[in-house]
C-alpha cells in the first residue's frame, strides 16, 4: 500500500458512539477511543478484544491482559442521537462552520 499524503475525511470521530455493522462483534455499541486516519481504523471500547501476554516488571505484575485492537471504519456506523440506531453522516454549513448531522433524523452530531 502506498503512503497517503493527507488523512481522509472520516464520518467517525474520537468520542463518537458507534455500532459495529459487520464481523464477529456485529451489533455491539461502543465509544471510539482512538482513530488511526491513515490506516482507516478505529479503536472502539469493548470491540475486537485480544489477549496480550506481558512479562512481569518492577512496575507491572504481568499476566494476560485483554486489549482493544483496531477495527476498520467501514465496519462502524455512528449512532443516531434520537433513535439510538446506526445512521449515515452528512455535512452542512451552519453559521459558517461545517457540522456533521444525522441523515436519519437530521439532528446535529
Amino acid at each position: 500500500m502506498s503512503k497517503k499524503r493527507f488523512a481522509p475525511k472520516l464520518a467517525v470521530k474520537k468520542g463518537d458512539t458507534v455500532i459495529v455493522i459487520a464481523g464477529d462483534y456485529k451489533g455491539i455499541k461502543g465509544e471510539v477511543k482512538e482513530l488511526q486516519a491513515h490506516k482507516e481504523r478505529a479503536i472502539v471500547e469493548g470491540v475486537n478484544l485480544r489477549k496480550k501476554h506481558t512479562k512481569p516488571t518492577n512496575d507491572n505484575p504481568g499476566g494476560i491482559n485483554e486489549i482493544n485492537t483496531p477495527i476498520h471504519i467501514s465496519n462502524l456506523m455512528v449512532v443516531d442521537p434520537k433513535s439510538g440506531d446506526g445512521t449515515r453522516i452528512g455535512r452542512k454549513e451552519v453559521d459558517g462552520k461545517s457540522v456533521r448531522y444525522s441523515k436519519k433524523s437530521g439532528e446535529l452530531i
